[in-house]
């Protein structure tokens, strides 16, 4: 999977109600001031309602080594959020969701200030639950960890988290709150 800013991958870009209007290569789309452009957010929980958390890689050249939600990427142009989230899952954790709903879309503008880089995208949110123990692609992903909110609260105030995490977390609590329960705390 193409990792670097030398391989060629190209987003969709789009208006602000997420109506596709072109395309971009990716490391352009995320120049300042960044593109808006289609994306997606995955949050998996296990059996015990807790959140499946990764670690970037630190090889990867966009925000190398912060943790972040279970999977997040970008649609090839063309490619149903959906079915880029579930494949994009796959591909990192070498897992496949037992069950995967939308939980909504958010958009926002988020500069990396450690890479330079701008988060402007149209981001489509879905939650589900992973039974499977990850298999991490070591290109993709430096580590995982299970979190309950209460631990993602300490991890978030002591560890780098990507520049989006709580604008997508934030965005899809509702949905998280249905498929978890009220005791889970999310």
């Amino acid at each position: 999977m193409p990792t670097s800013p030398s391989d060629t991958i190209m987003l969709e870009l789009v208006d602000e109600t997420g109506r596709t209007i072109g395309t971009e290569e990716k490391l352009a789309a995320h120049q300042p001031p960044g593109r808006l452009h289609r994306a997606f957010s995955v949050f998996l929980f296990d059996q015990r309602g807790r959140l499946l958390l990764q670690q970037r890689a630190l090889g990867k050249y966009h925000s190398p080594g912060v943790w972040s939600n279970t999977c997040c990427g970008h649609p090839y142009p063309g490619e149903s959020p959906f079915g880029a989230a579930a494949r994009r899952v796959y591909e990192e954790l070498g897992v496949s969701p037992v069950l995967m709903g939308e939980a909504g879309t958010v958009s926002y503008n988020h500069p990396d200030p450690a890479s330079g880089l701008v988060e402007r995208e149209f981001n489509h949110l879905f939650a589900g639950l992973v039974e499977a123990e990850p298999e991490p692609d070591p290109q993709e992903v430096a580590q995982t960890v299970y979190v309950t909110a209460e631990e993602l609260e300490k991890r978030h105030a002591q560890d780098p988290f990507s520049a989006w995490f709580m604008t997508v977390l934030d965005a899809a609590r509702p949905t998280i709150r249905e498929l978890t329960g009220p005791a889970g705390g999310w």
